[in-house]
């Protein structure tokens, strides 16, 4: 198990995440005290991803407010990538999306740039389940991840926003900094 704190750089939220990366699954535990420009929150969050980094459950809860709960299997006929709500609705709207991006954190960078395993100078556009806290709205959203020096530096690209910034990682993948968002403090 791997424990680690990120500060927000633009406010005073705070995130303990631990990681428990095991052969043939991997469980990320997070509780995130922060902010966005009009809110103060607390959040709780549990990603549950396969061996190969490919996101299965997204659980979050909001201090004194809603609750999220997402599923992701690959279906039966081969179409990969099938989400749904708690209760078993399937949510067309994400198909295709093996990542989740959650506003609150860096930590969901971790997800595809360890899924993808990228070569120096190589670039993936993929689509994510992009979460908004403390909203807990849902989108498919497109993004690219270019890797700059393997295994230490990636470039985010927001396709639908044009936001981009180059994401310094530890050998783990996890984010070390995230110019104006986000910094590791332990």
């Amino acid at each position: 198990m791997k424990a680690v704190r990120w500060s927000q750089q633009k406010g005073t939220g705070l995130e303990h995440l631990v990681l428990d990366e095991a052969p043939d699954a991997i469980v990320i535990e997070s509780a995130v005290v922060g902010e966005d420009e009009a809110h103060a929150f607390g959040l709780v969050y549990r990603i549950e991803c396969d061996a190969r980094w490919q996101v299965t459950r997204l659980a979050l809860k909001l201090a004194g407010g809603a609750t999220l709960d997402l599923h992701r299997k690959d279906g039966d006929d081969g179409d990969a990538h099938a989400w749904s709500d708690a209760s078993g609705a399937p949510l067309e709207r994400l198909r295709g999306c093996i990542d989740v991006d959650i506003t609150a954190t860096p930590f969901t960078n971790t997800l595809p740039i360890r899924r993808m395993q990228l070569e120096r100078g190589e670039r993936r556009v993929i689509r994510v389940a992009y979460v908004r806290v403390p909203e807990l709205s849902v989108s498919a959203v497109e993004q690219a991840y270019t890797c700059i020096e393997p295994d230490h530096r990636y470039r985010y690209e927001g396709l639908d926003t044009g936001f981009t910034a180059d994401i310094t990682v530890d050998a783990d993948g996890l984010v070390l900094d995230y110019p104006g968002l986000f910094r590791r403090i332990v």
